[in-house]
């Protein structure tokens, strides 16, 4: 969508109405209405019209791809409950990956009575004293629920040691112990474990960034860590490296997800919670299988970066 266009749309929202002589309307923040969208469109070119009709067009379709796998996480979630099952989806990775936009479509149509997303904030000065992975065990599943984490224990591997929130010795002590941890987790033979990295490129994280800083809407998201991502990305492609080369296990491996295409992410995303875990009913006519150049395994994905280590001398990504 062109510059013009965008200051047309932004110039006719009701939100930039105040001053003009329907006050009340402005204040109410009142939604477009017939007379409006005619305005709006009279100051569009014929270009600019068929640009919206194929942005309405690709959100209306992209949507509609969803929805298939949405009725089958509604299975999945219907079996956990019924088997008495519990799942622990962690969603990790780089700041401005689509982290939290995936993880709402893929609850949009769940049992909210069943399935709990986490983000939990900085740690208490009492929890900054306790083990760090008791926050997180306190949320975890009961039978026949799902718990998504928005970034989990593994802050303590990522964006902890880079921003200096811990110790040398506590990062490397996390390191050594979390994979027995997990093991615990997964040891009742109900419980599945799912470690996902998400991941996007340097101009791609820095565009989401400026689209956050330039809009009201999302300049909430914008945290002290986003602030320096770009400055400090040679760090946190390290972090990343030797998160995955250290915690990645057989049992418990990570999933990297490209997210530079947030359709593809998200779609991608689905199918991997409907292959990782197991249940009933499952759809004979839906392609579940994951697009390898969306969904890498973690182990793939050191050797992918140890490789560009040798051939460019440093990590790309």
């Amino acid at each position: 969508m062109s510059r013009r266009l965008t200051k047309t749309l932004q110039d006719n929202s009701p939100l930039a109405s105040h001053g003009t002589t329907d006050r009340r309307n402005s204040e109410q923040g009142a939604p477009f209405d017939e007379r409006r969208l005619d305005h709006l469109l009279a100051g569009v070119s014929e270009g600019e019209r068929d640009s919206i009709v194929e942005s309405a067009l690709r959100q209306y379709f992209n949507a509609q791809a969803l929805k298939p796998y949405q009725a089958e996480l509604i299975k999945m979630q219907s079996h956990l409950e019924s088997t008495g099952r519990k799942a622990i989806v962690l969603f990790d990775g780089r700041d401005a990956s689509g982290k939290g936009g995936t993880i709402r479509r893929l609850t949009r149509y769940m049992n909210e009575k069943r399935y709990r997303s986490v983000a939990l904030g900085k740690p208490t000065p009492n929890q900054r004293t306790e083990l760090h992975m008791k926050r997180y065990i306190e949320q975890f599943p009961h039978e026949g629920e799902i718990v998504i984490f928005d970034r989990s224990w593994y802050n303590r591997a990522m964006v902890e040691p880079v921003m200096g929130f811990c110790s040398r010795s506590q990062y490397r002590a996390f390191l050594r112990e979390v994979n027995g941890y997990e093991e615990s987790f997964v040891s009742d033979n109900k419980t599945t474990l799912l470690k996902l990295y998400f991941s996007v490129s340097k101009a791609e994280q820095q565009r989401r960034f400026e689209r956050r800083l330039n809009d009201p809407l999302r300049q909430w998201k914008l945290s002290e860590v986003d602030l320096q991502a770009q400055d400090l990305w040679d760090e946190f492609t390290e972090m990343k490296y030797q998160l995955l080369q250290k915690t990645h296990t057989d049992n418990n491996p990570w999933f990297v997800v490209r997210a530079d295409d947030k359709h593809k992410a998200r779609l991608e995303t689905m199918k991997l919670l409907l292959t990782q875990i197991p249940y009933r009913g499952r759809s004979r006519k839906l392609d579940f299988r994951p697009d390898p150049e969306v969904i890498i395994r973690g182990d793939k994905e050191v050797a992918r970066m140890e490789k560009q280590r040798r051939k460019h001398g440093q990590f790309k990504r």
